[in-house]
């Protein structure tokens, strides 16, 4: 288990400043879309990570936590005319990060992207993502997806799964998929979020079950399905871990529960985040642990210097790991 970060370098400097802040692994992404991303686009990508002494460990696949209406390949989750080409633009591009040395890919199968209500004032006046269910439009309309059911929801998934599960077993390359981020209720803007519950993302790594078919675990989006995160985030932690089902975690804490909770920095939200990192090496967990959805502080260079400060949290709490 180790420091990793998602954060999208800005310039070369970032890099620089990555490994010099200790993050040596990172989840980073050639310039372009996804969609337009070749093999040497990759190895030049993998080469120039490398010159920094960091380590390539995951990109992303065309598929992500925007709203549908914004997806590079929408018709994999719309059962559209171009499915069948877009899912083997997908297994090309995992063959190409096979090929290229990179040992992991995230993912979303997301529809209505990620719901948030304004931002809320937390600690020290930091503005802090939230989402507040009695304050959204719960009347809103549906989107391209249409009225969705969960069955079909489910057959959609599974016809994805089905055929690229055995291509990155084949190449092995590691599919990690993000859980559905929050929880909304049954129907919200005509879709049910079926992996948007504990139960769902059960059901989610057992079909087509593969090790090489897991989650981009996030810890805060988990928290936000649970009634108690501070209670029931261990038990969740181990049954997706004693099965091997965690490829990355995003450790982030939140402040509520279900329906109601504003996001924190790691050590002032509701989930034990030192208990949580036990767990994770209790289970065997050998992956990056990074910071996710840093909360807005003030000065001239607000976002770096959150993710600053979750770095150097979650650096300490690993030694105090190797150690005990």
């Amino acid at each position: 288990m180790y420091l990793g970060t998602q954060v999208a370098a800005r310039d070369d400097d970032d890099y620089r400043i990555f490994a010099q802040l200790g993050v040596k692994h990172i989840n980073a992404d050639p310039p372009g879309k996804p969609s337009s991303w070749t093999l040497s686009d990759l190895e030049r990508h993998r080469d120039k990570v490398e010159s920094f002494g960091l380590i390539l460990d995951m990109i992303q696949l065309p598929l992500p936590s925007q709203p549908i209406e914004k997806a590079s390949y929408p018709d994999i989750l719309l059962a559209g005319p171009e499915r069948d080409r877009q899912i083997d633009a997908v297994c090309k591009l995992i063959e190409n990060a096979a090929a290229a040395g990179i040992p992991a890919v995230k993912y979303n199968l997301n529809l209505i992207g990620i719901p948030r209500t304004p931002d809320e004032p937390g600690r020290g006046g930091s503005m802090n993502a939230s989402f507040r269910w009695d304050k959204t439009d719960q009347q809103a309309e549906p989107g391209l997806a249409g009225v969705l059911s969960e069955d079909d929801n489910w057959e959609r998934i599974d016809y994805f799964l089905e055929r690229v599960v055995p291509v990155a077993a084949s190449n092995r390359v590691r599919l990690a998929c993000h859980p559905h981020d929050p929880y909304t209720p049954p129907g919200y803007r005509g879709v049910t979020r079926v992996l948007g519950t504990v139960e769902g993302l059960k059901k989610f790594v057992l079909m087509r079950e593969n090790p090489y078919h897991g989650l981009n675990f996030c810890q805060g989006s988990i928290g936000e399905m649970l009634e108690n995160p501070g209670k029931e985030i261990d038990d969740v932690i181990r049954w997706f871990g004693q099965r091997g089902k965690i490829f990355n975690v995003h450790f982030r804490n939140i402040r509520g529960g279900k329906l109601s909770f504003m996001e924190t920095f790691p050590e002032e939200g509701d989930m034990d985040m030192v208990r949580s990192a036990r767990i994770y090496k209790e289970v065997g967990f050998k992956y990056m642990l990074m910071p996710d959805h840093v909360p807005t502080v003030s000065g001239k260079d607000p976002t770096a210097t959150a993710f600053a400060f979750c770095y150097g949290y979650i650096a300490a709490l690993l030694q105090v790991l190797d150690s005990e």
